[in-house]
């Protein structure tokens, strides 16, 4: 049982100006709780804001959850939109994320004998751009020809980046999380683009409340940089270590790669979820605001779909 109501606060907070200013006249807005539930089930079946619109006008059990009967309008497509805007705007997603964790925290449920840490890709719309334009991309700046073209640069992604991995080509973002090793519940997420490395957020994503925590990774998290993070935040490293060229891993590194990797391979489950039970992780959007937006409301999903997994109450008091 989730107690939608202790999403109402923040959400109350973030449009306050917005409810003090309305005028009296027109029809009443929706309730601002129905339009997050309805995107809490966009994220968890990867829907557009058509598709969102139209399975919930569709299914009487998504109306159920968003308490909508059956002769009530249901909000469209330009709604969500909006709504996500104004919600992106005033910064409100990682603040309704921090919540349910602080909720979850309250009540025990994350079991802190643990961390680990990994990345995923999330990909978005493939731009089909020049040589010469994606340079310019990738300096942060944006054609001379786009700027005379606002249409066309409004429909331009200059923050998602090309990467490869595995001879796999991959177009968009990365979503990095640390999780709790016991309850596979994400504890802290960080977005960048698909170019960046695994390790580059570590330090962000470690704060003291590991502090004396083993802390398990792959061997991407190795080296002096990254021993130093480890040292400085006081966790125990468990990261898998990494062979060499003319340095091979010995049997013992590698028995005890084996041995951390029992632990560390949960963090996958988290990703397997996502791709498999939530139709993969992409993204429609255009920008680092909107897939940072999109990635932190696919992650709220993923922990809410996890407590109903571990059979966790959520509530106040």
């Amino acid at each position: 049982y989730i107690d939608w109501d202790i999403f109402k606060a923040p959400l109350d907070k973030a449009f306050a100006e917005e409810t003090k200013n309305r005028s009296k006249g027109g029809r009443p807005p929706f309730d601002k709780l129905v339009l997050f539930k309805a995107l809490l089930i966009q994220s968890l079946y990867n829907l557009s804001d058509d598709q969102l619109e139209y399975q919930i006008t569709d299914r009487a059990s998504f109306k159920r959850f968003l308490g909508l009967k059956k002769s009530d309008k249901v909000p469209d497509s330009k709604t969500f939109w909006h709504f996500r805007e104004q919600l992106i705007e005033k910064d409100v997603i990682m603040g309704l994320f921090t919540t349910f964790n602080e909720t979850l925290d309250a009540a025990g449920v994350f079991a802190n004998e643990g961390k680990m840490v990994d990345a995923s890709f999330v990909e978005s719309p493939r731009q089909r751009n020049s040589r010469e334009e994606n340079k310019h991309i990738e300096t942060g700046t944006a054609p001379e020809a786009w700027k005379e073209k606002p249409h066309k640069l409004c429909q331009k992604d200059v923050d998602a980046r090309w990467t490869k991995k595995n001879n796999a080509t991959f177009y968009g973002y990365k979503n990095h999380v640390k999780s709790d090793t016991k309850t596979k519940l994400i504890e802290k997420f960080e977005v960048t683009d698909a170019s960046v490395h695994d390790s580059q957020p570590i330090e962000k994503l470690l704060t003291e409340k590991d502090e004396g925590q083993p802390f398990y990774a792959d061997s991407a998290y190795t080296g002096e940089e990254q021993d130093k993070i480890y040292e400085k935040k006081k966790v125990i490293n468990k990261v898998n270590e990494k062979g060499y060229r003319n340095k091979p891993l010995t049997e013992e590194q590698k028995a005890n790669n084996k041995k951390k990797s029992k632990t560390r391979a949960r963090v996958e489950h988290i990703f397997g979820f996502v791709e498999n039970s939530m139709n993969g992780s992409f993204v429609r959007t255009i920008g680092m605001a909107r897939a940072k937006a999109k990635i932190g409301l696919m992650n709220l999903t993923y922990n809410i779909c996890r407590c109903t997994q571990l059979k966790i109450a959520v509530c106040m008091g």
